[in-house]
């Protein structure tokens, strides 16, 4: 399973400007959490799983909401 690690910063595109990238650094986690910067500020966001990687929603849960995955390692 991909798994969020402390220090590694995870991205995603925006649905509707994929020229839009949206970022978010871990700063540390648990079990079911994780801490971490966003352009919003520092969030605590619950993790959830899906095909075997973790995810996080950082703008919240909607139809078009972003989900930025463990699998999305920004180089």
């Amino acid at each position: 399973m991909n798994t969020f690690q402390a220090g590694r910063t995870y991205f995603t595109r925006s649905i509707c400007d994929s020229e839009h990238i949206i970022t978010v650094q871990v700063l540390s986690r648990t079990a079911k959490t994780i801490k971490a910067k966003t352009a919003r500020g520092v969030q605590t966001f619950r993790i959830s799983e899906y095909a075997g990687v973790e995810q996080v929603k950082p703008w919240g849960a909607y139809s078009m909401a972003p989900i930025v995955g463990a699998d999305r390692v920004q180089a």
